[in-house]
């Protein structure tokens, strides 16, 4: 058995050392070889790249770290951003055929007629663009020349399960590495004190009903090592469990723990190779590191007074989304590569009228101080910030159907996206809806389209980001086709 396993590391390592494997193979060799051996193995990941052209880049970026704010649940596009007032006029009558095109749709509509309910919601046009947007979003209304509305977004996922995972991972399919987890893998760390992917759900939401539940999957990293995977901060107590030490053991005793743990974990490493320790031994000097650097992420205590008064009241309130965008906020200008929001509420298959404006209420404005926070301190311009749901709403309604109740299903085949700053253009629009925000009718942007231009935003080519496994080279893009969208480039 123990020859067995030499031999399988010894052919990892001639693989590492003789064949190429897209940008992760020099965060890969490092944890296999050590890092002298990985840097004469692969100097760098993009191949021929010139020296200014940051590590694991292809060419130079234009953005250096991403904020995802991800709206679990699926917001409305037809009630938040993508204008349709001639809907007015059809309340109540059947959606036509020649729109639905018998295409498919969740257990919950399967069966039932489609009546078409028009959002009850206002909407006005705002900043020198123009941009429509819902008297729900006032304080977001504010920063449209900001934003890029993408209102083509499309997917094949129909229901929250595989609709978040592929967001999350490119596929419907658990056990794929998240996008935080390709990028730490792909360009490493920014900041040798914190992970390079933080993830922090919200811990309460104005929306009380069907709130699914997030797994960790959604931020795993998959058949990547270990320590690509992204760090959940908890809303109480320490932000990382564990993190602070026992009573009666002081940072010099943690220390000589940590040292002597590592040296048998060296040993082991040497005798079979398994770059999983290495990560182990990796990890376990970050929390050390992260005993210090977390704390003083944390505490909010030196942001100003105008500061804390932009996020609003909510910024008091350890988990809340408003203290998490805040978080997020202090993240960025540490480096952290990676930062995901999750905020769930969302899925509203009724009483939408009653719920939504909660919603909007709990992310409206602290979206929009993250971005005025980061634009005022010189970050936005290399940070880009995604705003988005795993997929949008329908046009029919659910439930009792007035004005005052009803609720949408969920509906894959168009949504909008929001993206701003990190070289994407601002104050337009991209693709375009038929008049039930039902069809895409111009400029379609899959989900996978989105991953490879944030990459590409990242300085990353999504074809050679990839990862030898199962006999494939694994890409965040998958093998069906994707592509840049360059028209929202600035």
């Amino acid at each position: 058995m123990h020859n067995h396993i030499t031999s399988t590391s010894e052919n990892r390592r001639r693989f590492l050392a003789n064949a190429g494997m897209g940008l992760g193979t020099t965060a890969l060799a490092s944890l296999v070889l050590g890092p002298k051996l990985a840097s004469a193995a692969a100097p760098s990941a993009a191949s021929g790249a010139p020296s200014d052209i940051p590590t694991g880049c292809h060419f130079a970026p234009k953005a250096k770290r991403v904020i995802f704010l991800f709206m679990a649940g699926a917001p409305s596009q037809i009630d938040l951003f993508d204008y349709k007032p001639e809907l007015v006029k059809q309340f109540n009558q059947p959606l036509p055929p020649s729109v639905s095109q018998g295409q498919r749709v969740t257990a919950m509509t399967r069966g039932k007629e489609q009546l078409i309910v028009p959002s009850r919601f206002g909407f006005s046009q705002q900043g020198e663009s123009g941009m429509w947007m819902s008297d729900l979003l006032p304080h977001l209304s504010t920063q449209v020349d900001k934003l890029c509305f993408i209102d083509s977004m499309h997917t094949e996922s129909i229901n929250h399960d595989p609709g978040k995972t592929a967001f999350c991972t490119g596929t419907e399919l658990p056990g794929k590495p998240s996008m935080g987890a390709w990028l730490s893998y792909g360009l490493g760390t920014l900041n040798k004190d914190l992970p390079d992917y933080i993830v922090m759900p919200s811990a309460h939401w104005s929306g009380k009903v069907n709130v699914q539940a997030l797994y960790s999957r959604l931020w795993g990293s998959g058949f990547l090592p270990s320590k690509h995977q992204g760090t959940s901060f908890q809303t109480s107590g320490d932000p990382v469990l564990f993190l602070s030490n026992p009573s009666g053991i002081d940072p010099a005793i943690r220390r000589r723990m940590l040292d002597s743990l590592g040296d048998l974990n060296r040993k082991h490493f040497g005798e079979i190779g398994d770059p999983e320790i290495e990560t182990t031994i990796a990890q376990q000097e970050m929390a050390f590191r992260m005993q210090t650097s977390v704390p003083e992420l944390t505490d909010i205590s030196d942001e100003s007074p105008e500061t804390l008064a932009m996020y609003g009241e909510e910024v008091n309130n350890p988990g809340s989304y408003a203290r998490n965008c805040l978080l997020a906020r202090r993240m960025a200008e540490r480096d952290v590569r990676f930062i995901q929001l999750f905020h769930r509420g969302w899925d509203h298959h009724s009483k939408l009228p009653a719920n939504l404006p909660g919603q909007c209420q709990d992310v409206d404005q602290p979206t929009t101080a993250l971005l005025k926070d980061l634009e005022q301190r010189g970050l936005l311009e290399d940070t880009l910030v995604v705003f988005a749901g795993e997929f949008g709403r329908t046009v029919y309604g659910q439930g009792k159907l007035d004005m005052d109740t009803y609720g949408r299903d969920h509906h894959p085949r168009c949504f909008t996206a929001l993206l701003a700053g990190g070289g994407v253009k601002g104050g337009i629009r991209h693709g375009a809806t038929d008049e039930f925000s039902y069809n895409v009718v111009a400029d379609p942007v899959h989900v996978r389209d989105l991953h490879a231009t944030m990459l590409h935003l990242l300085g990353v080519d999504h074809k050679r980001l990839t990862f030898p496994f199962q006999g494939l080279e694994q890409k965040l893009t998958g093998v069906e086709p994707a592509r840049v969208v360059k028209e929202i480039i600035a």
